[in-house]
C-alpha cells in the first residue's frame, strides 16, 4: 500500500453510449498485487460487456493513497471525465498513516461533495477488505486492533456514504470469508484476483439489473 503506482486504465466506447465510470480509491481499486487488467473494476468492465453493457472506465485509484491524496489528485478527474457511475473504496492508508478519525470524516465529506457536483447516477461504496488477515499485517501492528479499526473506519464510511446519498455496498462479510480462504496476492498483503474477481461479481447486480 506505501509504493504509489499509478493505475490509470481506460476503456474505448465499442457502440452506442457506454456507461462512464470512475473508480476512486487506492491499492484494493487499483488492483495492487495482481496486474491492473484483474483489478476488480476491469474485471466488472469486462463482465458488464458481457452481458451487453459498454462501458468506458478510468480507473485512477493509486497504491498508497489515503483520503488526502485522493483529495489532492484524484478528484479533478470528475470534471474531466464526467461520470455517470462513480466507486469509492478508502480508509486502509488513513489508518496507517495518520489514524485519525475526524481527519477521515472530514475528507470523506470533501470527497462526497465533490463527487455529488458532478451529479453521476449512481455512487457505490466498497469498505475495506479484511486486510488484517494477511500474512504481513503484523509489520502494521496487532492484527486484533487492526481489525478493530478498519471496522471503526468502515463504520465511519458507511455513515457519511448515507449522508451523502450514495449507497454503502456492505461486502466486508465476503471480504472477511476471502481472506479466510487465504485470497491473498503474492505480496502477502492485497487480495488476490480471485478475491477482485468476487468483488466485481458482486457489482453485477448494480450496474446491470
Amino acid at each position: 500500500m506505501r509504493a504509489l503506482v499509478l493505475c490509470v486504465l481506460a476503456t474505448s466506447a465499442l457502440a452506442g453510449e457506454p456507461l462512464r465510470y470512475l473508480a476512486l480509491g487506492d491499492s484494493f481499486t487499483c488492483g495492487t498485487g495482481s496486474p491492473p487488467e484483474l483489478s476488480f473494476p476491469s474485471q466488472l468492465k469486462r463482465a458488464l460487456s458481457k452481458k451487453g453493457v459498454e462501458v468506458k472506465l478510468e480507473n485512477v485509484a493509486v497504491n498508497g493513497y489515503s483520503t488526502n491524496e485522493v483529495i489532492d489528485r484524484e478528484l479533478e478527474a470528475l470534471e474531466r471525465f464526467k461520470p455517470d457511475t462513480v466507486t469509492l473504496a478508502i480508509g486502509a492508508n488513513d489508518i496507517v498513516r495518520h489514524d485519525d478519525l475526524d481527519a477521515y470524516r472530514k475528507n470523506l465529506k470533501t470527497i462526497f461533495k465533490a463527487i455529488n457536483a458532478v451529479k453521476p447516477r449512481r455512487v457505490y461504496v466498497l469498505p475495506q477488505p479484511d486486510w488484517s488477515q494477511s500474512p504481513v499485517s503484523e509489520g502494521f501492528g496487532d492484527r486484533s486492533a487492526i481489525r478493530a479499526r478498519i471496522e471503526v473506519y468502515n463504520a465511519i464510511l458507511a455513515e457519511e456514504s448515507k449522508v451523502a446519498g450514495a449507497t454503502y455496498l456492505d461486502l466486508f462479510p465476503q471480504f472477511v470469508e476471502q481472506a479466510k480462504k487465504g485470497l491473498i496476492a503474492p505480496d502477502g498483503l492485497h487480495p488476490s484476483s480471485r478475491a477482485y474477481a468476487a468483488w466485481a461479481e458482486a457489482l453485477i447486480p448494480k450496474f446491470a439489473p
